[in-house]
């Protein structure tokens, strides 16, 4: 039987790729929405794959949801925590409603997803948790310190849960996405990327999502089953850990 998989931020750009690519892969794949039907009911159009509308920074509508996506296609094999958003200021600027905004998506929704599945896969002793963190949750960003703050709290979340878990057979791993080509990314004024982005990057062009979705892709797999607490950092030699 297929394993399922929900991917929280599925529908667009990196998700809208994992998304894919796990179907491709052989999962049943759901995928989470905020508030963008036109672009949800596209990819539903597009890809056949369900697509269920919560808020993540919202513990109680998270167990619904799963609770949804579990009546509907079976029990949750892989999480991708995915879903993220910037609220970009330098931090002598910055508000508590931008910190808590970026904190409750980029962060405390790991929480809100990975507790309502974790005890079903400890209990069918197999699971897959993928958390998509950021080159700036590595080495912090001008402009970002409460995204690269909840960034690198994603790589201890992982770290921690992999050691629970790893008895288990459920593996914890991040990857940390560099400058891939998103609709977010390519809106930089194209000058600006020419000047002051790809000189950053050794291998002079941005990542495609594509590639973010196949390193989950093997993650998700039993060939990935030894790999546990791991951080993947994907940005073309821009940062080297």
């Amino acid at each position: 039987m297929a394993r399922v998989a929900l991917v929280t931020g599925g529908t667009r750009g990196i998700g809208g790729a994992i998304s894919r690519t796990l179907r491709d892969a052989g999962f049943v794949v759901s995928a989470t929405y905020a508030g963008n039907e036109e672009a949800a009911a596209r990819f539903v159009g597009e890809t056949g794959i369900p697509v269920f509308r919560w808020d993540v920074t919202d513990f109680d509508a998270c167990a619904a949801g799963v609770r949804q996506v579990e009546n509907d296609l079976g029990p949750v094999d892989v999480l991708v925590n995915n879903a993220g958003i910037t609220r970009d200021s330098f931090f002598h600027k910055m508000t508590r409603e931008q910190w808590r905004a970026v904190m409750s998506t980029n962060l405390d929704s790991l929480f809100n997803m990975t507790r309502p599945v974790i005890e079903g896969m400890r209990s069918r002793e197999w699971g897959r948790v993928i958390v998509i963190s950021s080159i700036n949750g590595q080495k912090g960003q001008m402009g970002q310190v409460n995204y690269s703050a909840a960034k690198a709290g994603d790589l201890g979340f992982v770290k921690a849960l992999a050691q629970e878990s790893a008895r288990k057979n459920i593996t914890a791993n991040a990857i940390c996405p560099g400058y891939i080509s998103t609709e977010m990314v390519n809106a930089i004024d194209p000058d600006v990327m020419a000047k002051r982005v790809l000189p950053l990057i050794p291998a002079g062009r941005l990542g495609l999502p594509e590639e973010v979705a196949k390193a989950v892709a093997y993650l998700a797999s039993d060939e990935a089953a030894f790999i546990t607490g791991a951080t993947l950092t994907i940005n073309g030699g821009q940062h080297m850990v």
